[in-house]
């Protein structure tokens, strides 16, 4: 099962993937097995030297009691230091965001989410976008 941010290849030019784990608590995982998550306005950031998504909503599981997670709490992804080093130096440049991308599970059964560094589109780069999709659709028919 893969949960898309399908906004961010609209709003964003990708120079990077990367594939990082996270740290989650019991009823998060179970809301993401669910298929509740949200990726509006989600974006990652450093902090001492570590990675963190903001703005993820992974919404409360219905059947959670007092043990139950905060939706909007700030998450670290788990990535090698290497990679966070680069990713580091990379977002000091103008321009560059980090950006959650999708939310899928490895072959053991651990929750992974694909990040993406990128740069914004323009107003002209959309509607660039929105032509070859339509094009795409066209041919596609």
């Amino acid at each position: 099962m893969e949960i898309v941010n399908r906004k961010a290849n609209f709003e964003y030019y990708f120079d990077d993937k990367y594939i990082a784990g996270i740290v989650l608590r019991g009823t998060e995982i179970k809301s993401i097995r669910a298929g509740k998550v949200s990726f509006v306005d989600s974006f990652c950031y450093f902090n001492n030297g570590e990675l963190y998504v903001k703005n993820l909503h992974i919404a409360i599981y219905e059947q959670g009691t007092y043990t139950n997670h905060d939706p909007v709490r700030e998450r670290k992804l788990l990535l090698n230091k290497r990679e966070l080093r680069k990713l580091e130096n990379k977002i000091k440049e103008k321009g560059y965001s980090i950006i959650p991308l999708k939310f899928f599970f490895s072959e053991k059964g651990i929750a992974k989410l694909e990040i993406g560094l990128g740069k914004g589109k323009k107003l002209y780069d959309k509607r660039e976008s929105i032509k070859e999709r339509e094009v795409r659709r066209q041919l596609g028919n």
